[in-house]
This record gives C-alpha cells, structure tokens and sequence, in this order.
C-alpha cells in the first residue's frame, strides 16, 4: 500500500512538472508589495486604467501585480516596451514565467491554471491589440469610489514615489507648482482640491484611489500614439527613448544621426554625437544657431562642460541639450510644432530622462557628401537673412551707418552675421539709419566725411558687400561722381555712375583721398526702373546733419592728396560691414 501510495504521488508530482515545464505564458510583473492588503489595493489602482490585471502571491510574504496571461515571453517583452514607452507602468516591471507565480488572489475567484487562453499581440497594430487584451483580460471589477476615511486610509499607503508622481501629474495639469518631494502640505492639499473640482468631485483635498489613478491616466494620455521606445544608436554611442509613432531614423551625417517626420506632425529628432574639447563644444554651440530648426526666441545658456538652446517662432519650438565628458560631446534636439506643449514638454521630459551615453562617437566623415550645397550643414538648410546689405563704421565705439532698406521690419538685425544691433536713429527721407552694436567692437577704420563738395567727374570708389555676404569681404566697386544733386534738384542726393548690386546699398562712397563722400543708396527704391550705371547716394553733409541730431558726432576729413589704390581698398574694407535683417 506505500510502495502505490509512493508510486502515485510521483506520478502526480511527474505530471504536474511536465505541465508546468509546458506552460509557456509569460506575464509583466509591474509592482511587488509585502503584504495583501497593500497589493489588492494596488491591483485595484492598476485596474482603472489597464486590461488584463492580476495579483499573485509570490512567496516569503510577498504578492505580485500582473498583466497577462500572454502566449510567450516575446510577447510579454513586446507589449511590455509598448507600455513603458507610454509611462503605463513603472520603468523596472519584467517579464515573468508561469512558475515564478503561486496562488491567484485577484480577481476574486479567478487561478492561474483555469484563466482565459492567452491573446498573442505582438504581430497586431496596437489599437488592435490593446482591444484583443481587453477581451481577454478577466472581469476586473470596478473600483468603489472610497468615503474620506478610505481615501485617508489608502493615501497613507502610498509610497515616497507615488506621492511624487501624483504631484508631477497635478503640476503638469496647472494646479500645483510647487516641489516634487512627496509631502503633501498646503500646496498640495490645495491642487488636490482644485483637480477635484475641475474633474466634478466634491473638493475633499484628498484624492480617492479612483481619482488618483484619473489623474495619472490623464498625464499619461498626450504620450498615446507617440510610440516612445528605447533606441539605441551604436554608432552615436547614444540610447534613448524616441517617439517612433512621429519620427524615424533617416540618415547618420556627423555629428548628427537624423530622424525625420512620418505623417502630419511635423517633429524631428537629431542625436549629436561628435570628439571634441571645450573650443569645439562652444563652436558647436554657436553653430546649431544658425539652423533654421533653432529660431532665435528663447532662453539659451553655455556652460564650460555642456549647454542647452531653445528656440521659439510662430510655427516651431526646438529644445537642444549637448554636454561634454571625457573628449565625447554627445546630446540631441527635438523639433516640435509650435502650440503642441503639452505632448511637447512630455516627450521631451521622457526623452531627457533616458538619455544614455555609450561608448562611442560618430565618424567626422560619416555621411558626408562633398557635393552638399553650402546652404546646408549636415543635410539640414541653414537660417539665412531676409535681405543683407552693407553699412560703414562712423564712431569709435562701433555705431554703423547704412541704408534704412537694411532694418525696416527686422526682427533682428545683425554685424558681420554675429554681433546683435539695435536701431538707433532712423532719417526716412534720407533713407538711413544709425546702429548701435549690443556688444563691444573695435572697428579698423572709421569714416571720415568729406567737408568739402567733391569735384564733378572725379572718380569714386564704393566698399560693399555686392553679393549679400556670400564672398565673406567686402568688393570695391569703381566709377564716376556725376551730378551733386538728384534728378529733381535734390540737395542731399548724389549722382554717381557705376554698376552697382543690391548687397552695395549702404556702403560708403569715397573720393580717392578716403573721404567718405555719401552712402550709396537702393536701386530702383521708387519704383522706377533707372537706367544700369544710375546709382545715387545720399550727401555727406546730409548724413553729418542726421549724426548730429541723433546725437553721433561724425569724425570730418582733413583733406589730402589721392591714395595708392591697394591703400583706398584697405581703409574701405576696414570700415564697410555687413548688416543683415533676420526674420
């Protein structure tokens, strides 16, 4: 009788083993809690807001929160990057097997040997999906809405990190701004109560399970469809979450690993990865802002071991964050449409938080295409100015002279492409304008104007930039003084003949001893189509009178004999500097 008592419990243990051994299901164990009264009200949070909840003992006292059943650990492991993109469950829930789990506590009634068969998701879209898990998920029951004291009772519950997530849920929602520290005091009294009353609820200032798990839900809602998944880029030497659900990988160009737009939304990631020192981050730094992805609005700030830009216009908000460490400068920027900040600042957040370096740079080479046009870096179009014309030095601290066409509706305006200018002064009838440089230069030369009338036909010369700026210097253009006044008698107009571009206008116009007799004006500025060789400047006694009232004292030229032409070009090019109009 033992030896077949023996033999059968064997047989049955023999069995079972093979079951179990059998039994592929997997399931996300996303929360481990140390005793049951914990865990049921856990799985009853969880329940709200996600299918196919379950509670397990897991043994030496403690009980699991599972999803699943799903038909295999690829499964499981799919849906699981699925949810953590979408901040569903906490970042360290892992894939367990059947055997890792004891007895079923929730739902009630429910075994993990009987529960439905299990839904295989991962070859399905995900709204598919998610419908598939539902109807395979058992009847969790609805969560009672709790009296005070049971949302006391299950608030003291909480942990450390919960409280910060419900509070990092209120501030994103507009009612609480203050610290992210887990202590509910007035402040967050005061946001539970206003969440409370802006969602229907009796304003206890202390939230329900129900209504916390509402809260949650909604601060995780703007991260559906973003499809934010853990991407690692060898080459780059970075791993980050991305929102593949909008963007995709489409060319590494050093430094950048580009990931452009799929659909409707208009959003781009770059990953920055690059060797360098402090002198190449800074040029890093300076170079991303002449993007046009990087607008000119917005806080920017530069630090000696890394720095952070963002840019505002009517139509994109980009945010870049680059830091160096050990010779690697190694960041990303995420392009976004302008009005979008709530999924805006969510991506961003998730993808900030990720962000991981690995070992590795990209090649200075890689992607480079020697034909790329120059209005490109790295395949992405460089910011240019609306328009760009010439000006000239006529002070010491830097002020610059030049043609109002420079600066008239300018959101910006710039010398040399990168000293910031403000607007002085403007003489709309002589057509000029006074610029006051917003940091400290020292220019070479400045203008000296004529104080004598030059002689008709003698010759002049104009420093300007004739082609915008595109030769990085300003060309010499030659010709003749034809008229002291204009075609209707105009005193403060001169007649000159030469061939003039529009990136000319503004420059100075000098006789051959250096004196600034006038500043070239626009072509063709009244509508009139002038004949090529027409050009008119605006006098030099004009433009001392316009100086004076807006209180520059223009320096006046001595007088003296014709200088060698290698020596007029010098001192022209000293003194003339680009002005650019940004939108």
């Amino acid at each position: 009788m033992t030896r077949l008592f023996f033999a059968t419990l064997c047989a049955l243990v023999f069995s079972l083993s093979a079951a179990i051994a059998q039994d592929n299901r997997a399931w996300i164990q996303i929360e481990a809690l140390p005793s049951l009264l914990e865990a049921e009200d856990r799985v009853r949070d969880y329940a709200e807001f996600l299918p196919n909840v379950n509670g397990f003992a897991v043994g030496s006292g403690w009980y699991a929160v599972a999803l699943g059943p799903y038909a295999s650990r690829n499964a499981a492991n799919g849906e699981l990057r699925q949810l953590r993109a979408r901040g569903r469950v906490p970042r360290d829930s892992f894939v367990v097997g059947a055997q890792s789990l004891q007895r079923q506590f929730w739902p009630v009634g429910a075994d993990a040997q009987t529960a439905p068969p299990p839904v295989e998701t991962s070859d399905l879209p995900d709204d598919q999906a998610a419908e598939a898990a539902a109807e395979a998920a058992p009847g969790a029951p609805e969560v009672p809405e709790e009296t005070l004291a049971q949302a006391r009772r299950s608030e003291a519950q909480m942990t450390g990190q919960e409280k910060r997530d419900l509070q990092v849920a209120l501030q994103w929602a507009g009612f609480y701004n203050a610290a992210i520290d887990g202590a509910y005091g007035a402040g967050t009294r005061r946001a539970m109560a206003a969440w409370q009353e802006a969602n229907g609820h009796e304003a206890t200032s202390v939230m329900t399970t129900r209504q916390r798990a509402l809260a949650l839900r909604q601060y995780n809602a703007v991260l559906e469809g973003m499809d934010l998944q853990q991407v690692t880029d060898s080459q780059a030497g970075i791993e980050m979450l991305l929102p593949l659900g909008v963007v995709a990988f489409e060319a590494h160009e050093a430094p950048f690993a580009r990931y452009a737009a799929t659909g409707d939304l208009p959003a781009q990631v770059l990953l920055i990865s690059q060797a360098g020192d402090r002198r190449r981050l800074f040029g890093l730094y300076d170079i991303l802002q002449t993007l046009e992805v990087v607008p000119l609005d917005g806080p920017r700030e530069r630090r000696d071991d890394g720095f952070s830009i963002t840019g505002r216009n009517d139509e994109i908000v980009s945010h870049t964050e680059v830091s160096l460490r050990d010779g690697e400068i190694k960041g990303f920027m995420l392009v976004w449409p302008a009005g979008d900040e709530d999924r805006r600042t969510r991506v961003l957040q998730e993808m900030s938080e990720s962000f991981t370096r690995l070992a590795g740079v990209l090649p200075s080479d890689l992607g480079v295409d020697d034909s790329q046009s120059v209005d490109l870096l790295s395949g992405l179009q460089i910011r240019k100015p609306r328009v760009s014309r010439t000006g000239f030095f006529v002070a010491a601290d830097g002020t610059v002279l030049t043609t109002l066409e420079a600066v008239e509706g300018c959101t910006r305006v710039t010398l040399d492409g990168t000293t910031e200018a403000r607007v002085a002064a403007t003489d709309t009838a002589l057509g000029m304008a006074l610029l006051t440089p917003q940091s400290a230069l020292a220019p070479l030369e400045v203008a000296e104007l004529a104080s004598a009338s030059p002689r008709l036909q003698s010759e002049i010369a104009v420093a300007g930039f004739s082609y915008e700026g595109v030769l990085g210097a300003p060309s010499m253009t030659f010709g003749t003084l034809v008229d002291l006044r204009g075609l209707n008698g105009e005193d403060a107009l001169d007649r000159v003949a030469l061939s003039a571009l529009p990136g000319d206008a503004g420059g100075p116009v000098m006789d051959r001893s250096g004196a600034v007799i006038g500043m070239l004006l626009p072509r063709d500025g009244d509508g009139r189509r002038l004949p090529e060789e027409v050009s008119f400047a605006a006098d030099a006694s004009a433009l001392e009178a316009a100086m004076r009232q807006a209180g520059v004292t223009a320096r006046m030229a001595p007088g003296g004999a014709e200088m060698a032409p290698e020596d007029l070009t010098n001192k022209a090019r000293g003194m003339a500097v680009l002005v650019s109009c940004w939108d």
